[in-house]
């Protein structure tokens, strides 16, 4: 038996194999539906979290490499219509990016005076809240105690996750929205463009993979530019460098067109990779981190900075801006900054058109959140 106790310990022991189940677990657990709601790709980050309280680890470049193939691909299918979608709606863009994290901040604010949170763990949680990991990092930077910043933040963070995800499910069932009227209203305001190839181009690969590398190669140099202590980051520059590629689709008599099957491929392998990584950190001394910053309290007010700042954006988008649903939801995943309910949300209304207002909204959001971490972390003790 001492063999088959060997095997069995050089299978489990394989990261491949943990990663492997990890995902065919999170994804049938997504698979469940209560009330006609499901986690979806999320599930993996919840299978992904126990995992990680357990002691399991996955190299770090699992979680980087999902992330950065999940932008790329978002931004290549939505380039044909974000430019025009962004010029008809800027202004409301910018505004929801930063009303939303200005209520998140406030509320994050509140939980410092009123509740006597400390604001270096403060400043972590809005970084959590909002699932943003720039916004860790400006906390970090802010505090003389980096270590309370992080605890924040995974304190916050799993709420960050699946609140906004369910959020983008609820919203259209609680409205009974037709989606499909909605979408089709969606893409026509989008509008098509007609593009002339002209002579054929010249493919590089009958799949497009030279194109989707050289974009991701061109999207980490400008992830990786720095202007004082902001940067687009691992999310962001991709995704611009994406809508810009997906926009013009050649360059000279070169296409960079990527197929969009394999598109959605790449979309769904990436997401469901960052949240396995995502979740096998936040899981890791958990509980223990409840336990030595507060518990339930810190978790519930955490859970309120996620909500409210949604609720606000939402209600202001719609009443005040008149946006219609998609434009507003997919807003409400780029001013949360959310790449997982951006997945969720492309599965709730069909379309990976819906992109596009996250891509217009999620640089702003991302700015106002890196100074708002920054401020909160500043705030004496």
């Amino acid at each position: 038996m001492e063999w088959l106790q060997s095997y069995w310990e050089s299978v489990t022991g394989s990261e491949l194999f943990v990663i492997f189940v990890i995902l065919f677990l999170g994804y049938a657990i997504g698979r469940i539906t209560v009330c006609g709601l499901s986690l979806g790709s999320a599930g993996v980050l919840l299978v992904a979290l126990v995992f990680g309280h357990f002691g399991v680890t996955v190299p770090d470049v699992v979680g980087d490499m999902g992330l950065i193939l999940f932008v790329t691909a978002v931004g290549l299918i939505a380039g044909p219509k974000f430019f025009r979608n962004f010029k008809v709606n800027a202004k409301s863009y910018i505004l929801l990016g930063v009303i939303i994290i200005a209520a998140g901040a406030l509320t994050c604010v509140a939980g410092v005076f009123l509740l006597g949170i400390p604001s270096d763990v403060s400043a972590g949680m809005l970084s959590g809240a909002l699932t943003s990991t720039p916004g860790l990092g400006a906390a970090k930077e802010a505090v003389a105690t980096p270590g309370n910043a992080s605890a924040g933040y995974s304190i916050a963070y799993i709420f960050g996750v699946v609140g906004v995800v369910l959020f983008v499910q609820i919203v259209p069932k609680l409205l009974k929205v037709d989606m499909e009227a909605e979408r089709a209203k969606f893409i026509a305001a989008a509008g098509v463009e007609a593009k002339a190839e002209g002579k054929k181009l010249l493919e590089l690969d009958s799949m497009g993979f030279c194109a989707l590398s050289i974009t991701i190669v061109l999207g980490i140099f400008l992830a990786k530019l720095k202007i004082g202590n902001f940067s687009l980051g691992t999310s962001g520059g991709p995704l611009i460098l994406g809508l810009i590629v997906g926009h013009f689709g050649k360059v000279g008599k070169v296409s960079l067109k990527v197929k969009k099957t394999v598109l959605e491929a790449v979309r769904e392998l990436g997401l469901v990779l960052f949240l396995l990584g995502a979740g096998v950190e936040g899981g890791a001394g958990f509980l223990q981190c409840l336990a030595e910053n507060g518990g339930i309290k810190l978790f519930l007010v955490g859970a309120v900075i996620t909500l409210v700042p949604m609720f606000v954006g939402y209600f202001f988008a719609r009443k005040v801006l008149k946006l219609d649903i998609l434009n507003t939801l997919g807003s409400i995943c780029g001013g949360m900054t959310s790449t997982p309910a951006l997945g969720s949300l492309i599965r709730v209304a069909g379309t990976d058109d819906v992109a596009s207002a996250y891509a217009a909204t999620y640089p702003f959001a991302l700015v106002c959140v890196v100074l708002a971490c920054q401020f909160i972390g500043m705030i004496p003790l």
